[in-house]
């Protein structure tokens, strides 16, 4: 598989509160492993073995010293620092090159699914020069990036809105061809001040080239006390498909 795979593990984590305040919210637990475990076990999981992992200068050490070089978990990893929170589409942009000519696998250090990844890059797979984006139906779509699927098509996506068109939530599970990288550097920041990965995924939107594969099993982020406690709760009862 000519891929490789990147988690995204920065931001300060400001919404967890007192239990970020001296570590990285990747690091707390959820069930029996540390939290960037959980994406970091999908992709090996689905067969890569070349990992990226992007995070912020205050705890990169921490995750050197947690996961070394990834030997114990049968990849070599590499580590980017994000000297400043510039969004997710700033984070991928540092994997530039180290993605150089192959297709890249992303997924969001916080994001906690059932579903194995492997079935997922089997469909994007087919379609080379397409992104490939997972959707979960939620009860709560506006705290998402949001897409209106037509058919088996994605006609329109939206980030967080106010009346989301759907409760389809655009899951922080990406695919990318190598052309992702001269996408990001054209993007303006947002209102938030940050590169929005949704201004990617429409980019392809609007030229025919975005797919997508629906989450069967539970998904959710660890981003907050409840969707960390949901998160713990979920893979206790149910451990993630890797």
């Amino acid at each position: 598989m000519n891929m490789r795979g990147v988690i995204l593990a920065g931001g300060k984590g400001t919404r967890l509160g007192e239990l970020t305040r001296v570590t990285n919210k990747h690091l707390l637990p959820v069930g029996p492993y540390p939290m960037v475990y959980h994406p970091l076990k999908k992709l090996v999981g689905a067969g890569l073995r070349d990992i990226l992992l992007v995070s912020g200068t205050e705890h990169m050490g921490d995750f050197v010293e947690l996961l070394g070089s990834g030997r114990e978990h049968q990849c070599s990893l590499t580590y980017r620092v994000q000297d400043e929170a510039g969004g997710i589409a700033q984070a991928l942009g540092l994997a530039e090159l180290f993605c150089a000519n192959v297709r890249c696998a992303v997924i969001l250090g916080d994001n906690i699914f059932l579903d194995p990844l492997a079935p997922l890059l089997e469909e994007a797979n087919r379609h080379p020069d397409f992104a490939w984006v997972a959707l979960k139906r939620v009860p709560d779509p506006g705290r998402y990036g949001v897409a209106e699927v037509v058919g088996n098509r994605i006609v329109s996506i939206e980030e967080k809105p106010a009346q989301p068109k759907s409760d389809l939530a655009v899951a922080g599970i990406y695919v990318y061809p190598p052309d992702v990288f001269q996408i990001i550097h054209t993007l303006k920041p947002s209102r938030r001040g940050e590169l929005e990965i949704t201004d990617v995924n429409r980019w392809y939107l609007e030229r025919g080239r975005l797919g997508w594969s629906f989450l069967h099993g539970y998904w959710t982020d660890a981003g907050t006390p409840e969707s960390l406690a949901l998160a713990n709760r979920l893979v206790m009862e149910l451990p993630p498909r890797y």
